[in-house]
């Protein structure tokens, strides 16, 4: 008949035992202090160092995670103390594991005894005798060998914890060290690899099983041997119950509960922010943003939702600010960050772009200032031709003629812009968006010219997101906070992009902008932007409380035909508002603001003084350009994905009516300068127009 080995001391025979459990029976009961404490000094001091390894966790404003970060090992060990987990669990645990944990100094004199007798009788072992401190200082100082040598530093160690780090501190050290399989360690981890939400809130069958799985991790994984998980939390689940942990019902109901078949992912809000914090301080174990989470999940889905829907390969970034600190509350980078297709890994946040329009607010406010108009003075849409060779044309290629300055920036005219520009200098007025803290880069480091009226720099969204909040703050254009514990840092000089009035006029102007068909008009002042060759879609917004910038377009800088600010970011910046909830705050008026008709202003406001030279010219006058699609361009259509595509069309100049015509064939006849055409497939197009006139311009295109 075969004898079964003990897993401690597999050689030792019935004499043996008997030996070896007097031995235990001496150290647990007979042992004098001193010898006891002559052998825990003859060991080398205790070293935690390794054991206080935790994940980097960055939380938002309120604690909520909202990513961690893997040990350089490559562990998911999330920090956690015992006031941040289920009081259920640790009951739970204490009846399972420890029932005397609360008492004992860190060995069970009862329960070694207990163990030993019944090793001796049974010839195998019944029950452990270690406590939770023994266990943890196993995870301390992991051994593979199981002696009695062995042991008894385990019970030294215990005692040596308990000792330095009290009750809550060995606790502690239990919760965020023990093992539950793979690389995943620690109650926290455990809870949201296996449930997907922290453990300050566990059901009774979920606690059972958190409480089984580290007596043998790897051979009760459910996501690997189910069964077997199901079998030991339902043993916890008895002995619990007969415990008085639960009452019997209780614990028959969390048997009918399932076990988690597959590992969840950790959270990952704010990826593009918790990496750039974790990567500027990767040493401190715990961060706290100044994000909202709340708010943060509801925008990644709106952006992803949206760029979904305006088409492949596209992506979307929103920021949103807290005008009264700084304090960024949203920080999202791309349409998802996992999401390859849409270039996700990308901060469209940091990336710089042409902005189109979104930067006429801003010439505006210095003519404000600059006391050469007021809202209400006439401005001229006509057109123009500036220094001899620059003639600028409104989006729609139309002209309105004599208009209010309110009118002309609520719909976004080109060539009062442009001429107000004219008025207070390009060079002065690039010179004052890097004054108030924005990088500006011009096209081959040129010099400042009219074209920066319309969008020919280049600018990131969290520079002009700043910008707008300045406007929000009377002209000082806040320091953004992104860190609630980050180092203190000497205050920065203040940085002002307006003076109070003129920032006032300009968000009362942007406040009666027309918006878009899922909004309501007046409760935010909000601009739009759509770069040259429909590659960025911009809007921004704010009133007294936040500021919140979006971008949509494709992270590789390729055209988008139709991608328009107005049609695509403006919605996805409204719903934003709706989604960081309350009631719009209307920015109060300056005392010094003059609120009165064209008429009642002073004389030399009612029409802008023109002291650049510009000379009016007919449209005739404007040689006809293709201005849409560039010639040689490679066009992204999505015709391979099966989408019925449409290109856009656009002249410059010229005699309408215009004559569109693919390779020699007319498709469209146009009044104004812009039109569309639906393309058979892909391939390449031979794209001409002719006007009234007879004159004539083509490119050679790719459609794919």
């Amino acid at each position: 008949m075969a004898v079964e080995r003990d897993p401690l001391f597999p050689r030792a025979g019935r004499g043996g035992r008997v030996v070896i459990a007097f031995a235990l029976f001496l150290i647990v009961a007979c042992l004098p202090a001193g010898a006891l404490w002559r052998y825990a000094a003859s060991l080398p001091p205790l070293d935690l160092t390794q054991a206080s390894l935790r994940s980097a966790v960055i939380l938002d404003r309120t604690g909520q995670l909202l990513r961690p970060f893997a040990t350089a090992d490559g562990r998911w060990r999330l920090p956690v103390t015992a006031d941040a987990v289920d009081p259920r669990y640790l009951a739970m645990l204490k009846a399972y594991e420890d029932r005397r944990f609360d008492s004992h100094p860190g060995l069970d004199p009862a329960a070694t005894l207990r163990a030993a007798w019944q090793w001796l009788t049974h010839g195998r072992i019944v029950s452990g005798g270690s406590t939770l401190s023994m266990q943890v200082a196993r995870l301390v100082e992991p051994r593979s060998e199981r002696s009695l040598p062995a042991k008894l530093r385990q019970m030294v160690r215990a005692v040596e914890l308990e000792r330095t780090l009290g009750k809550s501190g060995v606790l502690d050290l239990y919760l965020a060290l023990a093992p539950y399989g793979g690389p995943v360690e620690g109650v926290r981890a455990a809870s949201l690899a296996y449930f997907g939400r922290e453990p300050a809130r566990l059901s009774f069958a979920e606690s059972a099983l958190l409480v089984a799985l580290p007596q043998s991790p790897e051979a009760r994984r459910p996501d690997r041997f189910a069964a077997n998980a199901r079998r030991a939390r339902d043993r916890v689940l008895d002995i619990a119950a007969a415990r008085g942990v639960l009452t019997a019902d209780e614990a028959q109901a969390a048997k009918a509960e399932p076990v988690p078949v597959a590992r969840k992912h950790f959270p990952m809000f704010a990826a593009h922010a918790a990496e750039q914090a974790h990567a500027a301080d990767p040493e401190t174990r715990v961060q706290h943003l100044t994000l909202d989470a709340r708010l943060q999940a509801s925008l990644e889905a709106l952006a992803a939702e949206r760029a979904a829907a305006a088409g492949p390969a596209l992506s979307a970034a929103i920021l949103a600010l807290d005008n009264r600190t700084g304090a960024v509350l949203a920080h999202v980078g791309s349409a998802g960050y996992l999401d390859a297709a849409r270039a996700g890994a990308v901060d469209a946040t940091a990336a710089v772009r042409s902005p189109g329009s979104a930067l006429k607010p801003f010439i505006y406010a210095l003519a404000f200032e600059d006391g050469l108009a007021h809202p209400e003075t006439l401005l001229d849409d006509r057109p123009a031709r500036f220094a001899a060779s620059y003639a600028p044309e409104n989006f729609d290629m139309g002209f309105r003629g004599t208009v209010t300055a309110r009118l002309a920036l609520q719909q976004s005219l080109n060539l009062p812009a442009v001429d107000l520009l004219d008025a207070v200098g390009a060079a002065r007025f690039v010179a004052r968006l890097r004054g108030a803290g924005a990088t500006i880069l011009l096209p081959r480091d040129t010099a400042p010219g009219l074209p920066v009226a319309l969008g020919g720099l280049g600018i990131t969204l969290t520079d002009l997101a700043r910008l707008y909040a300045g406007l929000a703050r009377g002209g000082s254009v806040p320091a953004l906070i992104r860190r609630l514990d980050g180092p203190v840092t000497a205050p920065e000089p203040e940085r002002r992009i307006a003076d109070p009035v003129a920032a006032w006029y300009v968000a009362d102007i942007l406040r009666g902008a027309p918006p878009p068909e899922n909004a309501l008009p007046g409760r935010i002042s909000f601009k739009t932007g759509t770069s040259y060759g429909y590659r960025d879609a911009w809007a921004v917004g704010f009133d007294a409380r936040v500021t919140i910038a979006v971008w949509i377009g494709r992270p590789d800088g390729a055209s988008v035909p139709g991608l328009v600010g107005r049609a695509h970011a403006a919605p996805i910046l409204f719903d934003a508002f709706a989604r960081f909830g309350g009631e719009p705050e209307a920015l109060p008026r300056p005392r010094d603001a003059l609120v009165a008709a064209t008429m009642a202003l002073p004389p030399p406001l009612r029409h802008i003084r023109r002291d650049a030279p510009k000379t009016f010219a007919a449209t005739l006058g404007v040689p006809l350009k293709i201005a849409y699609p560039p010639d040689g361009a490679r066009v992204d259509l999505g015709i391979r994905e099966g989408a019925q595509a449409r290109l856009a069309l656009k002249a410059l100049g010229g005699q309408p009516p215009l004559t569109w015509m693919v390779d020699g064939l007319p498709v469209a006849e146009a009044m104004r300068r812009q039109s569309e055409w639906s393309p058979e497939g892909a391939g390449f197009a031979r794209i001409s127009v002719m006007d009234a006139a007879g004159a004539s311009d083509s490119v050679v295109v790719r459609l794919e």
